[in-house]
């Protein structure tokens, strides 16, 4: 997309161009090793399972079999994310940019396999659940929302040309989706649509982002994957 700028010369004005991105797609990594069912968080040294890899890989052949010229590529740092970026890196020559905005939430969660046994069994857990709305037991959405939101701002005013690809998590991806479609940011983390290693994709129209594609390359693989991230 470009952009028109106008600079003053003297008692002229000139008109200068600036390019934007085309298109921003949210991927989320694909399955990690994970056998124990660990909510795993920010923990470390929790990287993709083999299933994990070939999810990722069908995630950057989507991309190419789309057509799409990729121009710039940002990730979160941690380990599920950047092996999930690398078959995008090689696929179209990409130097990825490590971005903290796109991180995984924090969690108090973390490190416990968590189901409502699990918490039944440990009041000392239950004042964390306070408050659904916020949500108590980690980040607050909002707060969620506003770095997602200025990362794709950002991703989408540096990229000169082309889409712009950054690899995130279920739930930053879930709340930019809910936050550019109007919606209330509370929800029932069971029915978020973001499946591993799937596709959100956004432009910029009328100067608001719009939803424009969501797509699943790594469908044939989902059936029977661990899908444990935070909540």
């Amino acid at each position: 997309m470009t952009l028109y700028c106008f600079e003053a010369i003297g008692d002229q004005l000139q008109r200068t161009e600036t390019m934007t991105a085309t298109r921003i797609h949210l991927i989320r990594h694909g399955e990690v090793h994970n056998p124990d069912g660990i909510l795993y968080g920010r923990l470390p040294n929790f990287g993709l399972s083999q299933r994990g890899h070939k999810m990722a890989l069908l995630a950057a052949q989507e991309l190419l079999s789309q057509g799409r010229s990729v121009a710039t590529l940002r990730v979160s740092p941690l380990q599920r994310t950047r092996e999930s970026a690398a078959p995008i890196q090689e696929l179209f020559g990409l130097e990825p940019i490590v971005e903290e905005r796109v991180i995984e939430p924090h969690n108090k969660f973390e490190g416990s396999t968590v189901s409502i046994d699990n918490i039944l069994r440990r009041p000392s857990t239950w004042w964390l659940l306070r408050n659904p709305f916020r949500p108590s037991w980690g980040e607050p959405f909002v707060l969620v929302r506003n770095r997602m939101l200025a990362s794709i701002e950002d991703a989408w005013a540096n990229t000169q040309s082309g889409d712009a690809v950054i690899v995130s998590h279920q739930m930053p991806i879930w709340i930019t989706h809910l936050a550019i479609g109007g919606h209330k940011l509370f929800h029932n983390p069971k029915l978020r649509r973001c499946a591993l290693s799937s596709i959100t994709s956004f432009e910029k129209i009328d100067g608001k982002f719009v939803e424009v594609d969501y797509c699943e390359p790594a469908a044939s693989l989902l059936d029977g994957a661990i899908d444990v991230g935070a909540v």
